[in-house]
């Protein structure tokens, strides 16, 4: 297998986990349905985030070309990045958020596993909603629609990468958990997809015309929200994981959307 069909592989492995697309078994590829493997995975992460952001920013695209209006449009845009995912972040936003509730570590891995949603995991879900819903039409609202669709993409790279930073930095939470399943990364491997993405949303930044201001804060906001994230879990779970990692990606997406919305006024 040359280095590009590996690395075609590799993309298809995380969108297949990371989204609810449709990707068929690649015809070099062995095992289409084998689980993931993020030590090896890593550095397609950026470009897989890219991809799941092609949705979400052509539906918004399209709404503000039918005068749709920009609530609406980054409504239907937060609609399309959830059935795009399968809610796979939110949930991970929503889990982490009710393991506030537990008093020692053990409760709050256990209020984790649990599938019903608490008072904080549904009011965590509301804000997240809200703060990326409200980002993107204040965004439509001051720049162009070719400006706004690089923002999305931009951030759907960014946040993804960052989402790595706990899988990364701390042991699993758990022996028995997906985080544990899937593998850590090395941290020379997660430099080297933070180098990846900070390229494609310098370059998606420019061809959208976004302020290079602007790009620097979401970058910086992005990859600060993930250590912050990384410092809450090694506080509250001793570890890391999945739902920690839905976590960090939902916190770093709002805070790069954020940081480009400071430098553009009103």
């Amino acid at each position: 297998m040359s280095a590009w069909q590996a690395a075609a592989v590799d993309l298809a492995h995380c969108i297949r986990f990371f989204s609810r697309l449709p990707v068929p078994a690649l015809p070099w590829e062995q095992d289409a349905h084998a689980p993931p493997s993020f030590p090896r995975l890593l550095r397609m992460i950026p470009v897989a985030g890219l991809v799941l952001g092609l949705l979400p920013a052509a539906v918004l695209g399209l709404a503000l070309m039918l005068d749709l209006g920009p609530w609406l449009a980054a409504t239907l845009s937060a609609a399309a990045m959830v059935l795009t995912t399968g809610a796979l972040h939110e949930d991970g936003l929503a889990d982490t958020a009710d393991s506030i509730g537990g008093t020692t570590r053990e409760k709050r891995l256990e209020i984790m596993r649990d599938s019903r949603i608490g008072s904080f995991g549904a009011s965590a879900l509301f804000l997240s909603l809200a703060l990326r819903i409200g980002a993107l039409a204040a965004l439509a609202s001051r720049i162009d629609g070719g400006a706004v669709v690089a923002a999305i993409l931009v951030t759907a790279s960014l946040s993804r990468t960052s989402g790595l930073m706990p899988l990364v930095f701390l042991p699993p939470a758990r022996l028995d958990g997906m985080s544990q399943a899937v593998g850590q990364p090395a941290q020379k491997t997660f430099w080297q997809a933070a180098g990846i993405a900070v390229a494609l949303a310098v370059l998606l930044g420019a061809l959208g015309d976004l302020p290079a201001t602007g790009i620097v804060l979401m970058l910086a906001l992005s990859g600060l929200s993930g250590l912050a994230v990384t410092g809450f879990a090694k506080r509250h779970l001793g570890g890391q994981t999945g739902d920690i990692a839905g976590a960090a990606q939902q916190v770093a997406e709002i805070a790069a959307l954020i940081g480009l919305l400071t430098v553009l006024g009103s």
